[in-house]
């Protein structure tokens, strides 16, 4: 899978609550299906297809002990998504120092003027 399509893929799997809790859930440990289905209102059907998505995405692998798959998680696709999000958070953390030294001025302004006016 390209790059882009990757990420894209990375995100789209994040972008759903329950595929975020398996995640989650995947992260202290393997899990079968129906153990990762227990928490939610859904069928194994239901939670199978979410378990695709997050394994098209590369976010988990599926094991095969005998009828018992296993699905364990992969983070490293996840790594090149903070990647992409880092690059905005150091726009924003610019943008907010900057928004740090205006206020800061108008204060010291207001302080001035306020002084000036006793």
């Amino acid at each position: 899978m390209e790059k882009a399509e990757q990420l894209n893929a990375v995100f789209a799997a994040l972008a759903d609550p329950t595929r975020r809790a398996i995640l989650s859930r995947l992260a202290s440990g393997d899990a079968s299906v129906n153990e990762l289905r227990a928490p939610f209102a859904m069928s194994q059907p239901a939670i199978s297809k979410h378990l695709k998505v997050l394994e098209r995405a590369g976010l988990i692998e599926r094991g095969i002990a005998q009828q018992r798959r296993p699905a364990r998680l992969k983070a490293a696709p996840m790594a090149e998504a903070v990647r992409w999000l880092e690059e905005f958070k150091r726009f924003w953390a610019s943008s907010f120092d900057q928004l740090d030294a205006l206020l800061e001025d108008l204060k010291q302004d207001q302080t001035k003027r306020d002084d000036d006016n006793e």
